[in-house]
């Protein structure tokens, strides 16, 4: 694997105090090997995206972290490049397109 893209957009329930998410990740952009992968909306705040996206990569045996490894760290470590942007302040109805 060569690359990693996340985009994450984020949802503040104002009235429960809760943040809430969901994402795209797209491995190998703009190559024959590409992939893509959802993660469905879902409750989480700050980095949780990242580490939400490391165990459905890891799942789908794309990488192998080692247990407590942080995406980012994997990554460094074997020369894959990743990119991440989170989106902040969507409203609900754009985090369950």
């Amino acid at each position: 694997m060569k690359t990693i893209e996340i985009t994450a957009k984020e949802w503040f329930d104002k009235i429960n105090g809760n943040s809430y998410f969901s994402a795209e990740i797209v491995t190998n952009y703009g190559t024959d090997k590409e992939k893509i992968f959802k993660l469905p909306f879902q409750y989480g705040y700050g980095t949780q995206y990242l580490e939400e996206s490391k165990n459905i990569l890891t799942e789908f045996n794309l990488i192998s972290p080692i247990h407590g490894q942080s995406l980012k760290k994997y990554c460094n470590e074997n020369n894959i490049v990743l990119n991440t942007r989170k989106i902040e302040n969507c409203k609900k109805s754009e985090l369950k397109n």
